[in-house]
């Protein structure tokens, strides 16, 4: 099976040796997304914030996939501080409805960047 690798403008510019995101098949695989806008790439301020943005950055690349956030099957999501673990359901449910995605969410020590959040998705887009 040919992988297709998906890009947009939309969503930051990989800062590494990877992809926004990754086709085989029906399957599509968004690698993590942190608050960095992605006009200016420079990491937006407060956890709230960060939350929002990480969301819309996978938004935007579920779409340049051909997909969208309805399309998400596994989240992960990660956080340097797991007291912020109930502002993430609270914007998730902004975004995704129901079934929900399959979700972990770990603590994590750190995220580039100096970022308080990260998330990352696979997305089936078959029937």
């Amino acid at each position: 099976m040919a992988k297709t690798i998906i890009a947009t403008p939309n969503a930051p510019a990989a800062i590494g040796t990877y992809s926004q995101a990754v086709r085989v098949g029906d399957t599509v695989y968004l690698s993590g997304q942190i608050g960095l806008d992605p006009a200016s790439m420079q990491m937006v301020d407060g956890i709230d914030a960060q939350i929002v943005r990480v969301f819309e950055n996978l938004k935007a690349v579920a779409e340049a996939a051909g997909g969208s956030l309805a399309d998400v099957v596994k989240l992960n999501v990660f956080l340097i501080d797991l007291a912020n673990f109930a502002k993430v359901n609270e914007t998730m449910a902004k975004y995704f409805g129901e079934p929900f995605p399959a979700r972990a969410a770990v603590g994590v020590k750190e995220l580039p960047r100096g970022a308080l959040v990260e998330a990352d998705a696979v997305m089936y887009l078959g029937q």
